[in-house]
Protein backbone atom coordinates (compact mmCIF):
# COMPACT_ATOMS: atom_id res chain seq x y z
CA UNK A 1 0.00 0.00 0.00
CA UNK A 2 2.85 2.44 1.18
CA UNK A 3 4.35 1.92 -2.47
CA UNK A 4 1.43 2.35 -4.20
CA UNK A 5 0.94 5.59 -2.75
CA UNK A 6 4.53 6.51 -3.31
CA UNK A 7 3.60 5.82 -7.02
CA UNK A 8 0.81 7.72 -7.65
CA UNK A 9 2.56 10.58 -5.74
CA UNK A 10 4.67 10.33 -8.28
CA UNK A 11 2.44 10.30 -10.73
CA UNK A 12 1.20 13.83 -9.51
CA UNK A 13 4.55 15.32 -9.42
CA UNK A 14 5.36 13.80 -13.18
CA UNK A 15 1.50 15.32 -13.99
CA UNK A 16 2.40 18.89 -12.10
CA UNK A 17 5.62 18.70 -14.26
CA UNK A 18 4.04 18.68 -17.54
CA UNK A 19 1.72 21.55 -17.21
CA UNK A 20 5.14 23.72 -15.87
CA UNK A 21 6.31 22.45 -18.98
CA UNK A 22 4.02 23.77 -21.15
CA UNK A 23 4.24 27.26 -19.36
CA UNK A 24 7.66 26.92 -20.09
CA UNK A 25 6.94 26.44 -23.62
CA UNK A 26 4.80 29.31 -24.13
CA UNK A 27 7.14 31.42 -22.23
CA UNK A 28 10.23 30.83 -24.73
CA UNK A 29 11.52 32.96 -27.04
CA UNK A 30 14.54 31.12 -28.47
CA UNK A 31 13.84 28.06 -30.60
CA UNK A 32 16.67 25.99 -28.90
CA UNK A 33 15.14 26.59 -25.80
CA UNK A 34 11.48 25.18 -26.81
CA UNK A 35 13.62 22.55 -28.26
CA UNK A 36 14.88 21.68 -24.90
CA UNK A 37 11.53 21.84 -22.82
CA UNK A 38 9.74 19.88 -25.65
CA UNK A 39 12.42 17.19 -25.12
CA UNK A 40 12.15 17.25 -21.46
CA UNK A 41 8.22 16.93 -22.02
CA UNK A 42 9.03 13.75 -23.79
CA UNK A 43 11.05 12.62 -20.83
CA UNK A 44 8.47 13.42 -18.51
CA UNK A 45 5.92 11.81 -20.24
CA UNK A 46 8.18 8.74 -20.77
CA UNK A 47 8.72 8.18 -16.36
CA UNK A 48 4.93 8.95 -15.72
CA UNK A 49 3.92 5.75 -18.81
CA UNK A 50 6.75 3.33 -16.60
CA UNK A 51 5.05 4.86 -13.34
CA UNK A 52 1.25 3.72 -14.87
CA UNK A 53 3.17 0.40 -15.83
CA UNK A 54 3.83 -0.39 -12.34
CA UNK A 55 0.60 0.27 -10.57
CA UNK A 56 -1.36 -1.39 -13.70
CA UNK A 57 -1.89 -5.17 -15.05
CA UNK A 58 -0.56 -3.46 -18.73
CA UNK A 59 2.97 -4.94 -19.33
CA UNK A 60 2.83 -3.19 -22.83
CA UNK A 61 2.92 -0.20 -21.08
CA UNK A 62 7.14 -0.62 -20.34
CA UNK A 63 7.30 -0.93 -24.15
CA UNK A 64 5.19 2.59 -24.75
CA UNK A 65 7.49 3.85 -22.18
CA UNK A 66 10.69 3.07 -24.07
CA UNK A 67 9.12 4.15 -27.38
CA UNK A 68 8.28 6.93 -26.05
CA UNK A 69 11.95 7.96 -24.47
CA UNK A 70 12.91 7.11 -27.58
CA UNK A 71 10.98 9.08 -29.94
CA UNK A 72 9.61 12.02 -27.92
CA UNK A 73 12.48 12.53 -25.88
CA UNK A 74 15.71 12.42 -28.08
CA UNK A 75 14.88 11.26 -31.57
CA UNK A 76 12.04 14.00 -32.62
CA UNK A 77 14.02 16.99 -30.89
CA UNK A 78 17.43 15.60 -32.53
CA UNK A 79 15.21 15.88 -35.58
CA UNK A 80 14.13 19.32 -35.14
CA UNK A 81 17.65 20.22 -34.04
CA UNK A 82 18.78 19.78 -36.90
CA UNK A 83 16.82 21.47 -38.97
CA UNK A 84 16.98 24.42 -36.77
CA UNK A 85 20.85 23.91 -37.20
CA UNK A 86 20.68 23.48 -41.01
CA UNK A 87 18.81 27.24 -41.69
CA UNK A 88 20.52 29.10 -39.17
CA UNK A 89 17.07 29.90 -36.94
CA UNK A 90 18.08 30.51 -33.13
CA UNK A 91 15.86 33.05 -32.44
CA UNK A 92 11.81 32.93 -32.62
CA UNK A 93 9.83 36.32 -34.01
CA UNK A 94 7.80 37.74 -31.31
CA UNK A 95 4.22 36.07 -30.86
CA UNK A 96 1.12 37.46 -32.30
CA UNK A 97 -0.18 37.96 -28.57
CA UNK A 98 2.51 39.48 -26.27
CA UNK A 99 3.18 37.64 -23.30
CA UNK A 100 1.49 38.93 -20.26
CA UNK A 101 -1.53 38.24 -22.71
CA UNK A 102 -0.53 34.60 -23.24
CA UNK A 103 -0.20 33.70 -20.05
CA UNK A 104 -3.37 35.36 -18.81
CA UNK A 105 -5.33 33.00 -21.39
CA UNK A 106 -3.04 30.14 -20.28
CA UNK A 107 -4.10 30.71 -16.41
CA UNK A 108 -7.85 31.16 -17.78
CA UNK A 109 -7.56 27.63 -19.95
CA UNK A 110 -6.53 25.68 -16.60
CA UNK A 111 -9.05 27.07 -14.74
CA UNK A 112 -11.95 25.73 -17.34
CA UNK A 113 -9.50 22.35 -17.75
CA UNK A 114 -10.01 21.46 -14.43
CA UNK A 115 -13.72 22.94 -14.35
CA UNK A 116 -14.30 20.56 -17.02
CA UNK A 117 -12.15 17.90 -15.74
CA UNK A 118 -13.20 17.41 -11.82
CA UNK A 119 -16.77 16.18 -12.25
CA UNK A 120 -15.19 13.30 -14.51
CA UNK A 121 -12.20 12.73 -12.17
CA UNK A 122 -14.69 12.40 -9.24
CA UNK A 123 -16.78 9.16 -10.73
CA UNK A 124 -13.00 7.43 -12.15
CA UNK A 125 -11.56 4.82 -9.61
CA UNK A 126 -8.14 4.61 -11.51
CA UNK A 127 -5.18 5.45 -9.54
CA UNK A 128 -4.44 8.38 -12.00
CA UNK A 129 -7.87 9.92 -12.30
CA UNK A 130 -6.27 12.72 -10.77
CA UNK A 131 -4.08 13.93 -13.79
CA UNK A 132 -6.81 14.11 -15.75
CA UNK A 133 -7.70 17.69 -15.29
CA UNK A 134 -3.38 18.95 -15.56
CA UNK A 135 -3.82 16.25 -19.18
CA UNK A 136 -6.59 18.49 -20.42
CA UNK A 137 -4.80 21.65 -19.70
CA UNK A 138 -2.03 20.90 -21.54
CA UNK A 139 -3.69 19.72 -24.46
CA UNK A 140 -5.25 23.49 -24.11
CA UNK A 141 -1.99 24.85 -23.54
CA UNK A 142 -0.01 23.13 -26.55
CA UNK A 143 -3.35 24.45 -29.13
CA UNK A 144 -2.53 27.60 -27.17
CA UNK A 145 1.28 27.97 -28.49
CA UNK A 146 0.36 27.04 -32.01
CA UNK A 147 -1.86 29.79 -32.95
CA UNK A 148 0.40 32.43 -30.69
CA UNK A 149 3.64 31.62 -32.32
CA UNK A 150 4.44 33.02 -35.79
CA UNK A 151 7.22 30.66 -36.62
CA UNK A 152 6.49 27.50 -38.35
CA UNK A 153 8.89 25.35 -36.50
CA UNK A 154 7.15 26.97 -33.47
CA UNK A 155 3.83 25.67 -34.68
CA UNK A 156 5.29 22.61 -35.26
CA UNK A 157 6.40 22.08 -31.74
CA UNK A 158 3.12 23.18 -30.39
CA UNK A 159 1.53 20.48 -32.44
CA UNK A 160 4.11 17.73 -31.17
CA UNK A 161 3.17 19.09 -27.65
CA UNK A 162 -0.56 18.32 -28.16
CA UNK A 163 0.31 14.89 -29.00
CA UNK A 164 2.09 14.66 -25.86
CA UNK A 165 -0.91 16.06 -23.96
CA UNK A 166 -3.14 13.71 -25.87
CA UNK A 167 -0.96 10.75 -24.99
CA UNK A 168 -0.32 11.99 -21.44
CA UNK A 169 -4.51 12.18 -21.49
CA UNK A 170 -5.21 8.04 -22.82
CA UNK A 171 -2.39 7.36 -20.06
CA UNK A 172 -4.36 9.22 -17.53
CA UNK A 173 -7.71 8.31 -18.42
CA UNK A 174 -7.26 4.56 -19.62
CA UNK A 175 -4.27 3.48 -18.73
CA UNK A 176 -2.50 3.88 -21.90
CA UNK A 177 -4.20 2.96 -25.85
CA UNK A 178 -3.89 -0.86 -27.25
CA UNK A 179 0.02 -1.30 -28.16
CA UNK A 180 -0.66 -1.39 -32.10
CA UNK A 181 -2.67 1.96 -31.89
CA UNK A 182 0.62 3.54 -30.09
CA UNK A 183 2.80 2.23 -32.51
CA UNK A 184 1.01 3.22 -35.31
CA UNK A 185 0.63 7.09 -33.57
CA UNK A 186 4.55 6.57 -32.89
CA UNK A 187 5.43 6.16 -36.56
CA UNK A 188 2.90 8.47 -37.89
CA UNK A 189 4.38 11.44 -35.85
CA UNK A 190 7.64 10.27 -37.25
CA UNK A 191 6.96 10.00 -40.57
CA UNK A 192 5.09 13.83 -39.81
CA UNK A 193 8.22 15.15 -38.31
CA UNK A 194 10.42 13.87 -41.51
CA UNK A 195 7.59 15.88 -43.53
CA UNK A 196 7.41 19.01 -41.87
CA UNK A 197 11.70 19.09 -42.37
CA UNK A 198 11.12 18.63 -45.96
CA UNK A 199 8.30 20.89 -45.87
CA UNK A 200 10.41 24.16 -44.14
CA UNK A 201 13.51 23.50 -46.55
CA UNK A 202 10.75 24.32 -49.38
CA UNK A 203 9.60 27.18 -47.85
CA UNK A 204 12.96 28.66 -46.66
CA UNK A 205 14.35 28.55 -50.14
CA UNK A 206 11.14 29.72 -51.61
CA UNK A 207 10.29 32.94 -49.33
CA UNK A 208 13.58 33.04 -47.35
CA UNK A 209 11.58 32.61 -44.22
CA UNK A 210 9.50 30.94 -41.92
CA UNK A 211 7.68 33.35 -40.62
CA UNK A 212 3.95 32.87 -41.27
CA UNK A 213 3.15 36.75 -41.61
CA UNK A 214 6.40 37.24 -43.89
CA UNK A 215 5.66 34.13 -46.02
CA UNK A 216 2.03 35.37 -46.52
CA UNK A 217 2.91 39.02 -47.47
CA UNK A 218 5.04 37.47 -50.15
CA UNK A 219 2.59 35.13 -51.66
CA UNK A 220 0.09 38.50 -52.05
CA UNK A 221 3.02 40.43 -53.46
CA UNK A 222 3.70 37.53 -56.04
Amino acid sequence: MNQLMFIQEAISIAASLMLLISFALLAQHRLLSVLHWFSAQGIVLAITTLLVALISDHDELYFSAAMTLLLKGALLPWLLWRIIMKMHIHREVEPMVNMPVTMMIALGLVLVSFHIALPIEAISDLATHNTLAIATATVFLGMLMMITRKKAVTQVIGFLSIENALFFTAIGATHGMPMIVEIGVAFDVLIAAIIFGLFFTQMRSTFDSLDIEEIEAKAKRR
